[in-house]
């Protein structure tokens, strides 16, 4: 970061929530208790999250990442990234008797099961997400009958389906409420017979983080969203943010940070995406007090609550132990 001489005095708002959500608490702490429980190595398909720092901490611990199951040795401990897979990797570890801790966000085993049953109910199902992100390979490769992919409205202009009267649609988590509101409504205006879930199923955590940035620009000059820039939840706050006409910024380290951002600038809101370890946050603030004179305000908002099961594999362990 650019030198400067510390002599301004910066207010920092802290978004209310931000950072680690259930889901993601609970597919990390899956990882770290199977390398206690089993030793490592473990090996984890995919990022267990979309987050170098939460990815490099696990790997230090004996946790190996890996893209496909074909690298993982035969009998090896593996594990199933909060994303969700496909049934056919599920199929794939199962013919190699690969014993399996499934870390897959019970929110997004909630749209599976959705998908499922439309499908089930001889209904087209349209997915409302991003080509290419491991959510949505994972939910398309869940449901059986056809499945279409839309990302935005002239994706729904340009769609083609079978039966426009029998038609189904799921969404990504990790999506704006208001980019799938749209999407939703035009669904409905094409097709009238559509069903769905209402868009207020979204994750609760994608839901609570981006109301709470939605607070934070009425009261700050500036926005800084910590977060990976592979991970759809941080973009879409940043997104949120820019739309606001406040200057947005998503950072993965403090390193990121640029002086130029700060000049003029009274109010900073910090924020972080759901997959984001608090440390980065407070790495980032420790950075602006190395140039300001930092004082630290934090946002009102809901306060989260929600815990996940983990699999029955660990809770059976703990209680045989």
């Amino acid at each position: 970061m650019d030198e400067v001489v510390k002599n301004k005095h910066l207010k920092i708002i802290l978004a209310q929530p931000r950072g680690f959500c259930a889901g993601v608490e609970r597919a990390i702490e899956i990882v770290e208790r199977a390398l206690k429980i089993y030793g490592p190595p473990v090996y984890v398909r995919h990022e267990i999250v979309h987050n170098k720092r939460v990815v490099n901490n696990l790997s230090s611990k004996g946790a190996i990442f890996v893209k496909e199951l074909d690298q993982i040795p035969e009998g090896a401990v593996t594990v199933f990234s909060a994303h969700g897979v496909s049934k056919k990797v599920e199929d794939t570890a199962n013919v190699r008797n690969l014993p399996v801790l499934d870390a897959t966000c019970p929110l997004v085993a909630k749209v599976h099961k959705e998908g499922q049953r439309y499908s089930k109910d001889g209904f087209e199902v349209i997915l409302i997400g991003h080509e290419g992100h491991p959510e949505v390979e994972g939910t398309m490769g869940r449901i059986s009958g056809p499945v279409y992919l839309v990302s935005n409205t002239d994706d729904v202009k340009k769609l083609k389906v079978n039966n426009p009267d029998k038609l189904s649609y799921v969404s990504q988590t990790t999506l704006s409420v208001d980019d799938t509101r749209d999407v939703i409504n035009a669904l409905q205006e094409r097709f009238p017979n559509i069903i769905g879930p209402d868009v207020k199923d979204i994750c609760y955590a994608t839901q609570n983080r981006q109301s709470a940035v939605r607070d934070l620009v009425k009261n700050v000059d500036l926005v800084l969203v910590v977060g990976a820039r592979n991970s759809s939840n941080s973009n879409r706050l940043k997104d949120i943010g820019s739309e606001s006409g406040v200057n947005t910024y998503l950072i993965e380290t403090a390193d990121d940070m640029s002086m130029e951002w700060f000049k003029n600038v009274k109010s900073v809101g910090i924020t972080s995406g759901a997959s984001t370890p608090d440390e980065l946050v407070k790495e980032v603030i420790d950075q602006i007090s190395t140039f300001s004179n930092i004082e630290i305000e934090r946002q009102s908002g809901i306060e989260e609550n929600v815990v996940f099961k983990l699999p029955k594999e660990l809770i059976n362990y703990e209680i045989a132990n």
